[in-house]
C-alpha cells in the first residue's frame, strides 16, 4: 500500500497533554486536519497536576510554531525560576534568583497550560470521554482505534501522546516501563501565604529541595496561592500498602517517623497540607528506547521516552510534537515525514534520556550544588 498524503489523510493524536495538543495546533496551523482523542470526560473532568518550567531551548520552540509564545509570556510566572536548596534543618544553602527580565524557563500551571492549547485548536478538535484500548489493522494501514465504549474509528495515522502507559505503543513494541525505585507522594498546601505563611516563605517563588541522602522534600509553587510538596523516597512500588498505610493520619504517622532528625519547620511539610497524599512511583523505559519503523504509528513525549523527573519531561514532548507536526506539514508522504521525524527524535531522546538516568540521583542528594534546570 502506497503511504498517504499528510494533507489529505486521517491523522488520530491519542492523548490532550501538552504534547499532543501541540502536535494538532501546529499541524492545523499548516492545514492539516487532525482529531485528538482524550479519556478524559471534559477538558475540567480533573486536576492537570502541578507547575511546569518551559524552556527557551525546546518548550518554547514548540510554542513558538504553535504561535502561542506571546500568550504563554503573558500567562506565565517568571518569579517561578527562582530555586532554594534547603537543609534538613531548614537553612537556605543556596538560593538563584531570576533577574529582571529573564524568561530563560518560567513557570505555568499545567491546567493554564492545557486551556491555552485547547483553546487554540479548531472547535470539535478533541473528542473527550474516548478511552482507547487498543490499535489494530496492518503496519501499511489503515489502522482502527478501539475505544472502552465499544466504538471504532479507521485512521491512516495513529500519534500516541498518551503517557508512561501508552496504548499505543503496544502496536509497535511490548516494551513497558518499569519501576525506577523511586516514588513521589505528593501534598498540597492551599492559599498558602495567608494560611501557611511560614512554609510559603520557606519555599520562596519556585521551586525548594531539600535532602539528607536518603530521602528529600521538594516545595513547588504553583499559580493561584497554591503549593505542592513531593516526599521523594527510594523505596518498593508498593510500600504503602505492604506498610499497611491505608489513611492520611497513618501515612502522616509514618512520615514523622521517617522524617524524625529534620528541623520541626522542615517537617511541617508533610504534617500542614490540606487534604491527601498522592503515591506517584516514578517509571521509566530502558535506554536507549527505540521501536520498529511502520508508516502508520509514532509516539512522543512518555509515550516514546518515559524520564525520570530532571525537570525535561514535558518540554521535550512539546518539542517532540513541533518536531512531528512540521515533519508532516513538509512531506509527501507519511512514511517520509515519520522517518524524517524518527531521525531527529530518538537519537536527542536517547541522550537525554541517558544523562536523566544518570542524573536522577540528584533527588535524594545532600551536596548543596545548584539545583538542576
Amino acid at each position: 500500500m502506497t503511504s498517504s498524503v499528510p494533507r489529505t489523510a486521517r491523522i488520530s493524536v491519542i492523548g490532550g497533554g501538552p504534547g499532543g495538543l501541540t502536535c494538532a495546533r501546529i499541524l492545523q496551523r499548516h492545514g492539516l486536519t487532525v482529531t485528538v482523542y482524550d479519556r478524559d470526560a471534559g477538558p475540567d473532568s480533573r486536576n492537570q497536576g502541578g507547575s511546569l518550567d518551559l524552556h527557551a531551548d525546546d518548550g518554547q520552540i514548540a510554542l513558538r510554531e504553535a504561535g502561542l509564545l506571546d500568550e504563554f509570556f503573558a500567562l506565565s510566572r517568571p518569579e517561578g525560576q527562582e530555586s532554594r536548596q534547603i537543609g534538613p534543618d531548614g537553612v537556605i544553602r543556596d538560593r538563584q534568583t531570576p533577574e529582571p527580565g529573564d524568561r530563560f524557563k518560567p513557570e505555568i500551571d499545567r491546567g493554564v497550560l492545557r486551556t491555552m492549547l485547547l483553546d487554540s485548536l479548531v472547535p470539535g478538535t478533541v473528542r473527550w470521554g474516548a478511552a482507547l484500548t487498543q490499535v489494530t489493522g496492518p503496519d501499511d494501514g489503515p489502522r482502527t482505534l478501539h475505544f472502552a465504549d465499544g466504538s471504532t474509528t479507521e485512521t491512516d495515522l495513529v500519534i500516541g501522546a498518551d503517557g508512561a502507559f501508552s496504548k499505543v505503543r503496544a502496536a509497535v513494541s511490548p516494551v513497558v516501563p518499569r519501576y525506577c525505585g523511586i516514588s513521589f507522594l505528593e501534598s498540597w498546601f492551599d492559599d498558602v501565604d495567608t494560611r501557611h505563611p511560614e512554609i510559603a516563605e520557606l519555599v520562596g517563588q519556585g521551586l525548594a529541595m531539600a535532602a539528607d541522602g536518603r530521602r528529600a522534600l521538594v516545595g513547588q509553587r504553583n499559580g493561584g496561592g497554591h503549593l505542592r510538596v513531593y516526599v521523594v523516597q527510594r523505596v518498593p512500588v508498593d510500600w504503602l500498602a505492604a506498610a499497611g498505610l491505608t489513611g492520611t493520619e497513618a501515612v502522616r504517622e509514618h512520615l514523622l517517623r521517617e522524617y524524625a532528625g529534620w528541623s520541626p519547620l522542615m517537617r511541617r511539610l508533610i504534617t500542614d497540607n490540606d487534604g491527601p497524599y498522592i503515591d506517584r512511583p516514578i517509571f521509566v523505559l530502558p535506554t536507549p528506547y527505540a521501536w520498529p519503523h511502520v508508516p502508520t504509528v509514532t509516539l512522543l513525549g512518555d509515550a516514546a521516552h518515559v524520564l525520570p523527573p530532571v525537570g525535561v519531561g514535558v518540554n521535550l514532548a512539546m518539542l517532540d510534537a513541533s518536531d512531528l507536526a512540521l515533519a508532516l506539514a513538509r512531506s509527501a508522504t507519511i512514511d517520509e515525514a515519520l522517518r524524517a521525524y524518527h531521525d531527529i527524535m530518538i537519537p536527542r531522546a536517547t541522550g537525554i534520556a541517558e544523562f536523566a538516568e544518570h542524573s536522577a540521583g540528584f533527588l535524594l542528594d545532600d551536596d548543596p550544588a545548584p539545583i538542576p534546570s
